[in-house]
């Protein structure tokens, strides 16, 4: 498990594979491949597909924990996209209902894999891929109240409930982050913070650090240009606008030890590269070269 006293480890999504994103690729050879590339650690996505997914058992988990043992690597967390079709404020109480069994069993794979936080999304109120527009007031109630509800397992489990800044149309700042987070009131509720998702439509990344403090359970490194201004404004590390230095500053004034996880997705050609460039971009960002 990821524990406290450690310094931040360079790590890498398991969405930064090609066919990683469907759940596709072995999970054994990214965490060899990740090793090869310089990183640390591995964050595993949990979908509805793949070796990883809603039916894995705790055997199945166990045995990625081995495989990541024999690579050298760590498991960083556990991510997932399924939180996109399955929203903890949905206007359907079906699906609202699926979205929590998703953080229960997200919580319970983490703890099988020996590590110690879910990236959650706690809802859209409206979102650039989702069609579904949700009244701000009620997206608030309604994503407060189902994690509220997870938190005691969490709290069983070890595992932090880390909600992840997106482009969701909710939770816009981080006043109102961390006013969201405290009055949750669980200790294993936090925040899984994403640089670049904040510089583009929230503001300065390292003011949201500096806000949320210790709330922040996980980082998430990508890179943004605000001259495009849309989707396709997510570019490689240190290509776009956000200031790293004032980042890594901040990230040591709150004493952030944890992981810094880098979530990229392939390129359409030689997608195999995207790995050892971020691997270098992030030494230097991380000051290691």
């Amino acid at each position: 498990m990821w524990m406290k006293g450690f310094s931040m480890k360079k790590c890498i999504s398991y969405w930064a594979f090609p066919g990683g994103g469907d759940g596709s690729k072995n999970i054994a050879e990214s965490m060899a491949e990740a090793e090869a590339a310089g990183f640390e650690g591995i964050e595993l996505a949990l979908g509805e597909s793949g070796e990883l997914n809603l039916q894995s058992d705790e055997a199945q988990v166990r045995s990625l924990v081995r495989d990541a043992e024999k690579a050298g690597i760590e498991i960083a967390g556990i991510c997932t996209g399924l939180f996109w079709k399955y929203s903890l404020t949905s206007d359907d109480a079906q699906v609202r209902a699926k979205a929590l069994r998703v953080i229960e069993k997200g919580l319970q794979v983490a703890s099988w894999a020996g590590t110690d936080a879910l990236l959650v999304v706690p809802g859209t109120v409206a979102s650039p891929i989702s069609s579904e527009r949700v009244r701000y007031d009620v997206a608030w109630e309604r994503s407060m109240a189902a994690i509220r509800e997870a938190a005691p397992l969490a709290q069983e489990l070890g595992v932090d409930i880390a909600i992840e800044n997106v482009w969701n149309g909710f939770l816009l700042s981080p006043m109102e982050m961390s006013r969201f987070v405290d009055e949750i009131g669980n200790s294993r509720v936090g925040v899984y913070f994403d640089v670049g998702n904040v510089l583009g439509v929230h503001g300065e990344p390292q003011d949201w650090i500096r806000i949320l403090g210790k709330r922040i359970r996980r980082i998430h490194l990508k890179d943004f240009k605000r001259s495009v201004a849309n989707i396709n404004g997510f570019v490689d590390l240190l290509a776009g606008d956000v200031n790293w230095p004032e980042v890594i500053a901040a990230l040591h004034e709150i004493g952030y030890e944890g992981p810094l996880t880098a979530e990229m997705f392939p390129y359409a050609h030689h997608p195999a590269a995207l790995i050892h460039t971020t691997s270098i971009a992030m030494d230097y960002i991380m000051g290691r070269r």
